[in-house]
């Protein structure tokens, strides 16, 4: 599936820059400035201000014919090739293959017009392409945002082996990449939980017998065994009274509510990288991670993504191809500029899913003196589900009501600090008091958290 998810890679010819397509090499200018000697011999004799001005002409006239023996633009062929899929935060190469279909051999120096999510600087790349050859040639991007990203036309600049002349081209290039949530991090974290709490990789899920209501088997009845799950059609074949035995249910249905309102929009500064990343980009990471172990336990999974409307909705399914669909609506999430629309969210999951199922719901408290929007919607949704409240903190909030203040300003923030810390604690209180599982958890520590108390929920057959 990685190598699918790559972007297209793109190939062009190279064309003559707008306005001005040549210019200048360095070798020019120094034989220019070697030109300047001549005034050394000029100041005791006037008539060798001549000779310098033969000199400029000569090389004015060798530029001339080292121009016009470079190849033409035309004879240049550009591909930017995408060998594995952009991820967030995560380094990734890119390759670009530069053709040269003329008989002489050329100097290159070309630029690739990378966007700023990608790399702080463009990329300056230098080669020797020989006469009917190729040169390939790498550099590193890291991109920070996720979704659409626009790279522009590479750029060109190549002159021959005497350096006096060069053109100017552009190969456009330009193309819209999709840059896809954290996927190896979500892997390597569905991998390691599934291993640690032993969950086989093969959808084979954990055997309790007499939980769950899924028919794993039949039995002599024992003392104790509910008389509701007596098989009388094979009591009656064996005269003898017979039980069925069931199973937690193989496929069941895990729901994820990601909130893209101006809450979950705040930075934070991420201790693995150099940028910041958001606190929605943590919750994607989070409900990637979530999709892959419950797919891998069997279960069916969908999400739905809103603001004051619906961004992105996934209905609940299962396999790898779903897997797909779920990176691509993930990668394309972005956060709103106005507070979420909760009440909406919790209504249409309620038409799309009316069997019980386990609802993930991602979100954070806004700081008002009214009951959360958010808090109310998700003790409405347990009259039908099971829900998982994850409230997604702020870290430098925390420190500021853990550390002691040592100056008046302190003084004030950290009061701050702990009156908004313990109103959610009554918040996530109030929430676990009405049946929610409810938890506040660190940016960085938010997938293996709510990975973990999925698996919790399973061993335990709470749904």
């Amino acid at each position: 599936m990685t190598s699918s998810l790559a972007p297209p890679s793109v190939t062009s010819g190279a064309r003559p820059r707008k306005f001005l397509g040549f210019g200048f090499g360095p070798r020019f200018f120094v034989a220019f400035l070697l030109g300047l000697l001549w005034l050394i011999p000029a100041w005791w004799s006037p008539g060798m201000a001549f000779a310098m001005f033969w000199w400029d002409l000569a090389l004015l006239a060798f530029w001339l014919f080292d121009l016009f023996t470079l190849p033409q633009p035309a004879q240049f062929e550009v591909e930017r090739l995408w060998f594995a899929p952009l991820l967030l935060a995560r380094p990734s190469s890119v390759t670009v293959l530069i053709r040269n279909a003329a008989r002489s051999s050329v100097q290159i120096i070309a630029l690739d017009h990378t966007p700023p999510s990608f790399r702080a600087q463009p990329p300056a790349l230098a080669a020797a392409i020989a006469p009917k050859g190729f040169q390939s040639l790498q550099y590193e991007i890291v991109p920070s945002i996720r979704g659409y990203v626009e790279i522009g036309d590479f750029y060109l600049r190549y002159r021959s082996f005497w350096g006096f002349a060069e053109r100017w081209a552009v190969a456009p290039l330009s193309q819209t990449l999709s840059v896809l949530p954290d996927l190896v991090q979500a892997r390597d974290q569905a991998v390691f939980l599934i291993r640690s709490r032993q969950i086989e990789l093969g959808q084979r899920t954990r055997r309790q017998r007499g939980l769950g209501r899924e028919f794993e088997s039949l039995r002599d009845y024992r003392h104790g065994d509910e008389y509701r799950n007596v098989c009388w059609t094979a009591t009656a074949r064996r005269d003898q009274l017979v039980t069925r035995t069931y199973e937690a249910e193989r496929s069941q249905s895990i729901w994820i509510l990601l909130d893209c309102g101006r809450l979950l929009g705040a930075r934070v500064q991420s201790p693995q990288h150099a940028f910041t990343l958001s606190k929605l980009d943590y919750s994607v990471n989070a409900a990637l991670s979530l999709t892959e172990v419950a797919v891998q336990a069997g279960d069916r999974v969908g999400m739905l993504g809103y603001g004051r409307s619906v961004q992105r909705a996934v209905a609940c399914h299962r396999g790898p191809a779903h897997v797909g669909s779920m990176i691509q609506a993930l990668a394309h999430l972005h956060a709103e500029p106005r507070e979420a629309n909760h009440w909406f969210a919790g209504r249409m999951l309620l038409q799309k899913q009316t069997r019980r199922s386990l609802v993930v719901w991602i979100t954070d408290f806004a700081e008002t003196a009214a009951m959360p929007e958010v808090v109310e919607c998700a003790m409405h949704l347990t009259r039908r589900h099971l829900v998982l409240v994850a409230a997604v903190s702020q870290p430098d909030l925390v420190r500021s009501a853990r550390q002691s203040p040592e100056t008046e300003t302190e003084l004030y923030r950290h009061a701050a600090a702990r009156e908004i810390a313990d109103r959610r604690e009554v918040l996530l209180r109030t929430l676990r008091q009405s049946g929610v599982l409810a938890l506040e958890l660190v940016p960085e520590r938010l997938a293996v958290s709510i990975v973990n108390e999925y698996l919790l929920v399973k061993e335990r057959n709470q749904l």
